[in-house]
């Protein structure tokens, strides 16, 4: 289906302050000239999509969102290929998670393709601002929130989806290294029934005060385990663990009701198995990961996301000198399956899966 969108120009940045910002973007702290906002309403639905200058958004102070935290959110990038074609990666996948979330939350669900069209419209209009550096990207910020004007305690009759646009360079500033995590002892990310499974705000901002937690500990990630099970893993405050075995086995936490469904984790399995891996989705406890990195059946472990897509982890730390170093920390498993992601990404190696879209040309 296509959507007509309605276009009110920005006046463009310079051309030599965008391509400074180009230099170096470091990640969600440049955005382009533009945005998409799409109205939504209980009794008339969508509205007509737009693209409009990026600018503060206006909002009532009695506006839901600001007191009963009705707020989804995505994340997914755009590239750009060796032959100057732009694409997106798996954006049906981020569109079919924000319905999740928007059903979790009581907002309405947008059409997969509106979704997607949004994305490639903003794209399509700020195209100058996809980088060309190495493991740059345009990173996609799709929101929705609840911006009805009223107090009461119900689901919103009214709703507003954007998306903004930010070029971006390597997540974490030292580049593709091992890092080290923290393991939370005090906090936990989600509990049953809860929006763990949710790509919420209040998730995250839940997980800032362990996360300076593991800042002030020298970490650059906290891990969480389940609010009822200590020894039960869950996942990072923003990314998914897989462990790696002598034989090549991936492990990672099943999704349970507790944790995102990652649409970088979901890749990472679909490459393991078509090389032939075993992965398993089961339950992962620290205490199999301990005992299997001082026994050497646990060689590697990594993160994943869309932001970092795979960091290697270089060790697990905790409370009263707790610690899990791991064998490998940048382990052939881990990094072979990052540049076979993001070479798909990036065009540089055969897309087999169909993962990838060209955004047509405005």
């Amino acid at each position: 289906m296509a959507y007509e969108f309605k276009h009110t120009a920005a006046t463009p940045t310079p051309e030599s302050e965008r391509l400074e910002k180009l230099k170096n973007p470091g990640f969600g702290t440049a955005f382009t000239d533009h945005m998409v906002s799409i109205v939504w309403e209980k009794e008339t639905g969508w509205q007509q999509p737009e693209v409009l200058p990026y600018a503060p958004i206006a909002i009532d102070p009695a506006s839901a969102v600001l007191h009963y935290g009705q707020e989804i959110f995505e994340g997914l990038k755009a590239y750009r290929h060796p032959d100057g074609r732009v694409v997106t990666f798996r954006a049906e996948r981020n569109a079919a998670r924000l319905n999740h979330s928007a059903n979790r939350l009581a907002l309405p669900e947008i059409p997969i393709e509106l979704f997607i069209a949004a994305c490639h419209e903003l794209v399509k209009t700020d195209i100058d601002w996809v980088p060309t550096g190495e493991d740059q990207s345009l990173y996609l910020r799709p929101f929705m929130i609840a911006d009805e004007v009223f107090l009461g305690v119900r689901s919103a009759h009214r709703a507003r989806f954007f998306v903004i646009a930010s070029p971006a360079g390597a997540y974490f500033p030292n580049g593709v290294k091992p890092i080290s995590l923290w393991l939370s002892g005090h906090y936990n990310r989600a509990g049953k029934g809860g929006t763990g499974s949710a790509k919420c705000g209040g998730n995250y901002a839940a997980s800032l005060n362990p996360t300076d937690e593991a800042f002030a500990q020298g970490c650059q990630q906290v891990l969480f385990t389940d609010a009822n099970d200590s020894d039960r893993i869950d996942e990072l405050g923003g990314m998914n663990l897989f462990l790696v075995r002598h034989d090549g086995t991936l492990i990672t936490p099943e999704l349970n009701g507790n944790i995102l469904e990652g649409v970088t984790r979901a890749s990472i399995i679909e490459l393991a198995r078509a090389r032939g891996l075993r992965v398993e989705e089961r339950p992962v406890t620290v205490s199999e990961w301990q005992q299997g990195a001082a026994d050497g059946s646990i060689q590697e472990a990594f993160a994943c996301g869309t932001a970092a897509v795979v960091v290697p982890i270089a060790e697990l730390r905790g409370a009263n000198d707790f610690v899990i170093t791991l064998p490998q920390p940048s382990g052939e498993v881990t990094m072979s399956l990052r540049e076979e992601l993001t070479g798909i990404q990036f065009g540089t190696r055969p897309d087999p899966h169909g993962w990838t879209t060209p955004v047509e040309a405005a």
